[in-house]
C-alpha cells in the first residue's frame, strides 16, 4: 500500500481535490506543494494537518509519499508527472495529461515501465449519467451507434495559454471516446479568436470513428448561457445528458425513423417513430470524489485505472489534431495516437 499522498497545486481546481482529498484521504494526506504565498496560506487555514510548502523536491525525496495529485496550469503537467513518476510516485494529473502526443505517449510509458499507476482526471467519465449512457449504447435496445454532438458553453473562464478547445474540450473529446469505445480516426475543426490574437475563444469541431461514427463538439468560453450537453443518437433510441439539470440528467428518447418497404423506384419509405420519453434513476455521488477513491484504490492494489495514461493519450491525440485542422482552414487531419 502507498501510504502518503501529495496534492500540487492549490489554483482553480485544485480546492475542489482538496476537499475531496479530506474526505476520502484523511490523514493519508500529507502534503499540499503551492508556489503562491497567499494560496498555501489559505490553504493551511482550511487544512492545519496537511504540511503547505513550495517546494517540490521535498514530496519526491520523501519515501513515506507513494501518490501524488497534479493540479496546476496544463503546461506544467506533463514536466511535473514525469518528475513525479521518476520519484518513483503513483501520480493523477489533471486534463490534459499534455500539451502534445509526443509528451503524452511519453509519460504513459514511463508509468508502463515503472509500474507506476498513470491516471488523467477526466472526470466526466465517472459520472453516473455518462456511465449509464455507456451501458445503454452498449445494449441491445439502443441498436447502432450513429452519431452524437455536444455543447459546452460559458462566459468564462477564458485563458490566454490555452485555447477554449485545450480548455473545455478534453471533457467532450474523452466522453465520445468513452461512449464509442473505439480510438478516433480524423479530426476537423473551425474556430475563431474573438478576445485576442493568439487564441480561439469558439471552436466547432468534428471527429471521425470507425464505422462512420461521427461526434461534433461545440466549445466556447463566449456565450451567454452555461450549457453541458451531449446528444447521443442510435437505429433504436436517442440518450440526452444535460448537465445543467437539477434533477432528471439523461433522458432516454424511443424515437427513431424505420424501414417500412421499398418503392417501385427503389426508394425507402420510413416510418417516424415518436415512443415514451424515461429518465433512468442515477446513482448520487461527486464524481470527482468517485474518481480521486478509484486512483486511491488503484495506487493501493497495482489496478490499471480507467482513464490510465493511453487514455490521456487519446485524449491529447485529438486535441493536437484539432489544432493542425484549424491551421489548415478546417480541413480533416489524421489522429495519431501513438503505438501502445
Amino acid at each position: 500500500m502507498s501510504d502518503a499522498v501529495a496534492l500540487v497545486g492549490f489554483g482553480y481546481w485544485g480546492p475542489n481535490l482538496a476537499r475531496n482529498l479530506q474526505a476520502h484521504a484523511g490523514d493519508r494526506w500529507r502534503y499540499l506543494v503551492e508556489l503562491s504565498p497567499e494560496r498555501g496560506a489559505k490553504a493551511a487555514g482550511l487544512y492545519p494537518k496537511v504540511t503547505v510548502t513550495d517546494d517540490l523536491a521535498a514530496v519526491l525525496a520523501d519515501p513515506e509519499v507513494g501518490m501524488a495529485v497534479v493540479a496546476t496550469p496544463a503546461a506544467t503537467h506533463a514536466p511535473l508527472t514525469r518528475r513525479l513518476l521518476e520519484a518513483g510516485k503513483h501520480v493523477l494529473v489533471e486534463k490534459p495529461l499534455a500539451l502534445s502526443s509526443a509528451d503524452a505517449v511519453a509519460l504513459a510509458r514511463l508509468a508502463d515501465e515503472r509500474d507506476r499507476v498513470l491516471m488523467v482526471g477526466h472526470t466526466f467519465e465517472y459520472v453516473p449519467a455518462v456511465r449509464k449512457m455507456k451501458e445503454l449504447v452498449d445494449g441491445d435496445e439502443f441498436g447502432d451507434l450513429l452519431y452524437l454532438h455536444s455543447q459546452r458553453l460559458n462566459l468564462g473562464r477564458i485563458q490566454s495559454d490555452i485555447n477554449a478547445f485545450w480548455s473545455i474540450g478534453p471533457h467532450d473529446v474523452s466522453i465520445a471516446n468513452f461512449l464509442v469505445g473505439q480510438r478516433p480516426e480524423w479530426a476537423a475543426a473551425e474556430g475563431a479568436r474573438y478576445l485576442n490574437k493568439t487564441v480561439e475563444d469558439v471552436a466547432f469541431v468534428t471527429v471521425g470513428y470507425p464505422g462512420g461514427v461521427l461526434a461534433h463538439m461545440h466549445v466556447s468560453w463566449l456565450d451567454p448561457s452555461k450549457t453541458r450537453r451531449t446528444t447521443v443518437v442510435g437505429s433504436k433510441q436517442m440518450l440526452v445528458y444535460d448537465d445543467m439539470e437539477a434533477d432528471a440528467k439523461l433522458r432516454v428518447y424511443d424515437k427513431g425513423a424505420d424501414k417500412v418497404f421499398e418503392d417501385e423506384y427503389g426508394a425507402w419509405q420510413y416510418r417516424l417513430r415518436d415512443g415514451v420519453v424515461t429518465a433512468p434513476e442515477l446513482e448520487k455521488a461527486e464524481p470527482l470524489g468517485v474518481e480521486l477513491r478509484h486512483f486511491l484504490e488503484c495506487a493501493d492494489t497495482g489496478t490499471r485505472p480507467r482513464t490510465d495514461g493511453w487514455n490521456g493519450v487519446d485524449v491529447v491525440a485529438v486535441l493536437e489534431a484539432v489544432d493542425a485542422s484549424l491551421r489548415a482552414g478546417g480541413a480533416q487531419v489524421k489522429v495519431e495516437a501513438g503505438e501502445r
